[in-house]
């Protein structure tokens, strides 16, 4: 219980810097790691533990305005297996719908990280780890701890920037084929842990 109360805490705090940042742009002011703060009424240690790249940080708060709600992205949805199809195929549209935006975040991101020989510093938010967490709660009580987080981070990697990434650089699929292997990932990992349907 401790670890995620102290994960949901980083999390808001995460945001709170984002919305700093976000205000910032909004405003048309130039974003620096101690502005968001200021913004965000963080410390400036605190906010630079977070971000440490101005660049960075702008980055992911221009994403940050594009992303939906969790409630938005499975309405409908009455299963667990339902709001994590819904949060698969919505993280990965994300991505190829804002294609140039996430390659050039991630790879500000990349090179923060290996300016600063990576570590906690450079890593990135995880919304989608949050909003997997979100659409298994249900299954939680039937699910070992360590099951869920090998389920949740084994989902994580099969959407978003990464698999689109992947499935077109990589395995150079379609738009449409690398959304279907996307889904059939997702269908698959829930078969394998949740069983089928």
């Amino acid at each position: 219980m401790a670890t995620r109360e102290r994960t949901s805490q980083k999390n808001r705090t995460r945001e709170a810097i984002l919305a700093g940042a976000r205000a910032l742009i909004e405003r048309g002011e130039t974003v620096t790691v101690t502005a968001a703060a200021a913004e965000s009424g963080i410390s400036k240690a605190t906010a630079y533990r977070y971000f440490s790249d101005p660049a960075v940080l702008a980055a992911e708060a221009g994403l940050a305005v594009e992303v939906r709600d969790y409630a938005e992205i499975v309405q409908g949805c009455d299963t667990p297996r339902a709001k994590v199809l819904a949060v698969s195929l919505y993280m990965f549209d994300l991505a190829l719908a804002h294609e140039a935006a996430f390659r050039q975040f991630l790879a500000r991101n990349l090179d923060c990280w290996l300016a600063e020989g990576g570590g906690e510093a450079a890593r990135r938010g995880a919304r989608r780890v949050a909003m997997y967490r979100q659409a298994l709660s249900e299954v939680r009580p039937a699910l070992p701890a360590d099951r869920l987080a090998v389920l949740v981070g084994a989902l994580s990697a099969a959407t978003g920037t990464e698999a689109m990434i992947a499935l077109d650089d990589v395995a150079r699929l379609s738009p449409d084929m690398a959304r279907q292997a996307v889904r059939e990932t997702t269908e698959a990992l829930l078969d394998r842990f949740l069983g089928a349907p």
